[in-house]
């Protein structure tokens, strides 16, 4: 593996800064390594998706999109863990595991969206064992659109195209993990 290979950029940074707003967890500290339960259970994790609470979002926001992405994973497009759409404006706070198969813990309304790893559900970080530290970068979009019509099967590079041009806000929190 080639860990000399050069950081890939945070896909946030590639596109033009909104407002900003807060978001939190119970589960995650920012800049700090990511516990076990947001680990995949295939590198001796939990696999659950973390608690998010956010606060401060523009009030014009009509709907939020949260996503997990790695920019280091060993591609060239990086890893999308975990993204959820269309979670209703009124909504400013995820349960822990509230990304399992299925979205029965998402808001009525919101749409769990299929991950790099072809299911529509959380997947915890599983980086290649002696790989680099990794970075997860979760992510709380404010949108002034209500629904972005979005389907489960909708790949991350969509989602992202069809929240562009109505993301009035943004908020996130980075993790880091490696084995």
């Amino acid at each position: 593996m080639n860990l000399d290979r050069p950081l890939a950029p945070n896909p946030n940074d590639l596109h033009p800064a909104p407002a900003t707003f807060v978001v939190t967890s119970t589960d995650l500290v920012d800049g700090q390594a990511m516990p076990a339960a947001q680990v995949a259970s295939s590198a001796g994790g939990e696999n659950r998706s973390p608690q998010l609470s956010w606060s401060g979002a523009p009030a014009e926001t009509q709907s939020y999109v949260v996503t997990c992405f790695d920019p280091d994973a060993p591609t060239f497009s990086g890893f999308w863990h975990w993204l959820a759409g269309d979670i209703p404006a009124t909504v400013t706070e995820l349960a822990a595991d509230a990304g399992a198969e299925g979205g029965a813990g998402l808001p009525e309304g919101a749409v769990q969206l299929r991950n790099d790893g072809g299911a529509n559900a959380y997947m915890g970080a599983a980086p290649p064992p002696g790989d680099r530290v990794h970075r997860y970068i979760f992510t709380v979009h404010a949108l002034n659109e209500a629904d972005l019509e979005l389907e489960s099967d909708d790949a991350a590079a969509f989602v992202s195209f069809a929240a562009l041009d109505c993301e009035i806000a943004r908020a996130t929190l980075t993790v880091t993990y490696q084995r």
